[in-house]
């Protein structure tokens, strides 16, 4: 089953969003992706097509007698905090908190909303930002996708940015802004407290759909002010630190989600050094945080690397 074409107002918002080029773009290669014609270069034969995957990865846990513990973990969210020093953040920003959710995945299992919004319920923030990947699978019917994000939506406070991912279809945004959730499609924002900001910048998925434009994103941003940057993935990370932007919160790789002891990931799935993968990293003048993610992806399964909130602190240099 296909993903819903767009009706006519609804192309024409996202054409005067996106622009034509970039919409028709997208649109193309998800039709492509909905055919399951697999991508070329470092898409080629990508791990998330082999769907047969799924039940190979049950069945070896079952084996082992690590299923039922495995399905356990991906629904105890752990919430972490990142303390991050900014250099030119403006002290009315000071303390600042972002709540960042990424790889929600929320429609792989029918509790994992719960879960998720039982998880947010107990943290305090000032923005809430969500780095991509709120459907399970990457085509198809996207509208339980959809219902899940009403329902977090609803117990998330203050302003929500998010980004696309790749699991994410362009035809969601309308829905997704509806419910109040801002879509930065290679775009900025500027955060305001009293006569001092900050810029937040989003782009889209830099990861399969390559239709990230940092050029796009932050050439408004004025030269020294501190600014953030929100990406699917973290293998944008050079363009970022050339860009200038300060720091980049990702996601994409749930950390390996089925790891080795210690946390090893088997697999990071994404075109960048393994010490980008998770947590806190740096690049050049680049601070960066990569989140093991909120949900769980092909199965709603986790050993080893539990899911995660992330709560980043901003702190004046």
């Amino acid at each position: 089953m296909t993903t819903s074409p767009l009706d006519d107002a609804t192309h024409d918002l996202l054409k005067q969003r996106v622009g034509a080029l970039h919409l028709r773009q997208r649109l193309g290669i998800e039709r492509d992706y909905e055919r399951r014609i697999f991508g070329q270069g470092r898409t080629f034969f990508h791990v998330e097509n082999w769907y047969s995957l799924r039940s190979i990865i049950r069945n070896s846990l079952r084996l082992v007698l690590l299923h039922g513990r495995a399905q356990r973990n991906a629904r105890r969210i752990e919430v972490r905090h990142n303390h991050i020093r900014l250099a030119g953040l403006p002290d009315r920003f000071d303390n600042f908190t972002l709540l960042q959710l990424s790889d929600l995945h929320i429609d792989m299992a029918e509790d994992f909303s719960h879960v998720l919004i039982e998880a947010v319920r107990e943290v305090d923030y000032d923005l809430c930002v969500l780095t991509g990947d709120f459907r399970g699978d990457t085509y198809g019917p996207y509208e339980a996708a959809l219902a899940g994000m009403r329902q977090l939506r609803s117990q998330l406070q203050g302003d929500v940015y998010a980004v696309l991912g790749n699991h994410d279809t362009i035809c969601m945004v309308p829905a997704l802004e509806a419910m109040g959730i801002r879509m930065l499609l290679n775009e900025q924002v500027q955060l305001q407290r009293d006569d001092q900001a900050i810029y937040l910048a989003g782009i889209d998925d830099p990861h399969y759909y390559r239709a990230d434009n940092i050029e796009k994103a932050g050439d408004a941003i004025p030269e020294g002010a501190a600014s953030i940057l929100l990406a699917h993935s973290p293998e944008i990370y050079r363009h970022a630190a050339h860009a200038g932007f300060d720091l980049m919160l990702c996601g994409h790789t749930h950390g390996g989600q089925i790891c080795l002891p210690g946390g090893v990931p088997i697999m990071c799935n994404a075109g960048c050094p393994r010490d980008f993968c998770r947590g806190p990293w740096a690049y050049q003048d680049l601070q960066g945080y990569t989140s093991a993610g909120s949900g769980a992806c092909v199965v709603d399964l986790r050993l080893n690397c539990p899911p995660e909130i992330t709560l980043h602190h901003l702190h004046c240099a």
